[in-house]
């Protein structure tokens, strides 16, 4: 009992601190891209100075300008921007270890997708992230990045492999939260190993006296544009699982490669205007269209899915024998699978009447998708969730 409280604060906790970090990074992220683009180059500025821009908030006016490289003498007071990068990803990688790998068997193993141990899915999740870190680096370090357009193409088609090949070996929720995990490692690393290092040469520079390399400048902006492009697909993932339509049916991962497109299209919409050039407005259009296409995806139902009239007609004892017998042993008054003391969610299915209450929330996660039972850990089968999705269509 206790160690499952204590799983559940720990998680609540690392939750609220991840969420709370990611807010502050992506918001002076955002802020500092819209900044650099909005900035006008005026008569009046210092030597070096590349533009300025005049803001109000809070009843006050602001003055802010940007050097070029740096300016020619140290101020006595710099605010750095990384904690808050920093947090966000420890905070995250505790919560996964948390939630993913200490209860691997639920949420990131699928036997009826790969029969792995826990402990070989936690494996498989830790070296696949770190290996795709490394690919990244090594692909920018070589030059390649340079090169926007073919770079940015390339990097999304990497993305796009390695959901499917994720898919393909975790659950889709773990499939889902290792790409976003992904991203989000990728993200921070450029703070910590380039952005802040490349900072803090220029900063040693001007207290030796010296001019500092601009190239170190124009790295550190590349690699914050990167991220730029990525914060809107980690956040949608991070999110999706609370959404089994997203990621527990047939064509999961094509619902990622919609998403990783559509988030770089949106804030291009957004740097656009804050550069104060033409809104490009066909962005809406084209992410009107994506949302409509993972729409129709999410509703075509888990992988395995039983096609052809059932053999049966469908009643009210099946469903309930088949609900008694797969989901009932977690979400009752009192559960007797190990290591869970309350219904998951308050949700109780131990009884005619719980089940009936609550028996759309059962379509939506054991019927029109593979969200439940988690890892399909009582064996679920596709007959099964079409005698569910039958008998609820059929009592509409």
């Amino acid at each position: 009992m206790w160690g499952s409280i204590i799983s559940e604060w720990a998680s609540l906790l690392l939750r609220w601190l991840h969420v709370v970090a990611a807010i502050a990074w992506i918001g002076s992220s955002f802020y500092f891209i819209a900044l650099d683009l909005s900035l006008k180059p005026r008569n009046d500025l210092p030597d070096g100075v590349q533009g300025e821009a005049w803001q109000v908030h809070g009843g006050g006016f602001y003055r802010i300008m940007k050097y070029l490289v740096a300016p020619t003498q140290m101020p006595d007071e710099l605010t750095w921007f990384k904690w808050e990068a920093y947090t966000t990803w420890l905070s995250g990688f505790a919560l996964m270890v948390v939630v993913y790998y200490l209860e691997a068997d639920l949420f990131l193993v699928d036997k009826s997708i790969l029969d792995l141990t826990p402990f070989q899915a936690g494996l498989f999740s830790f070296f696949s992230l770190a290996l795709a870190w490394l690919l990244y680096e090594a692909a920018c370090r070589t030059g390649l990045a340079q090169r926007e357009l073919p770079f940015a193409i390339g990097g999304y088609l990497f993305l796009v492999a390695l959901t499917y090949a994720f898919t393909h070996v975790l659950s889709g929720r773990g499939a889902f939260n290792q790409i976003a995990a992904i991203i989000g490692t990728i993200m921070v690393a450029n703070v910590f190993t380039l952005i802040i290092p490349n900072q803090k040469k220029i900063v040693a520079a001007l207290v030796a006296g010296q001019a500092p390399d601009p190239k170190l400048g124009k790295t550190s902006k590349e690699r914050s544009v990167h991220n730029n492009y990525l914060t809107l697909p980690v956040v949608v993932l991070m999110i999706s699982n609370h959404y089994p339509l997203l990621y527990a049916t047939k064509f999961n991962w094509i619902i990622v490669a919609i998403i990783l497109a559509l988030g770089p299209v949106i804030r291009h919409f957004f740097n656009e205007r804050h550069a104060g050039r033409q809104s490009p407005w066909w962005v809406w259009g084209v992410a009107a269209i994506g949302v409509i296409a993972i729409l129709f995806l999410s509703a075509a139902g888990p992988r395995e899915v039983k096609t052809g009239a059932l053999s049966a007609p469908v009643t009210v004892a099946n469903v309930e024998e088949i609900v008694m017998s797969r989901c009932s042993m977690c979400h009752a008054a009192e559960p007797v699978w190990a290591g869970i003391v309350t219904a998951p969610k308050g949700i109780l299915l131990d009884a005619p009447e719980h089940i009936q209450r609550n028996i759309r929330l059962i379509g939506r996660v054991a019927a029109w998708s593979n969200a439940m039972p988690p890892g399909n850990v009582t064996e679920m089968t596709s007959e099964e969730r079409a005698i569910l999705a039958a008998y609820i269509e059929q009592a509409r």
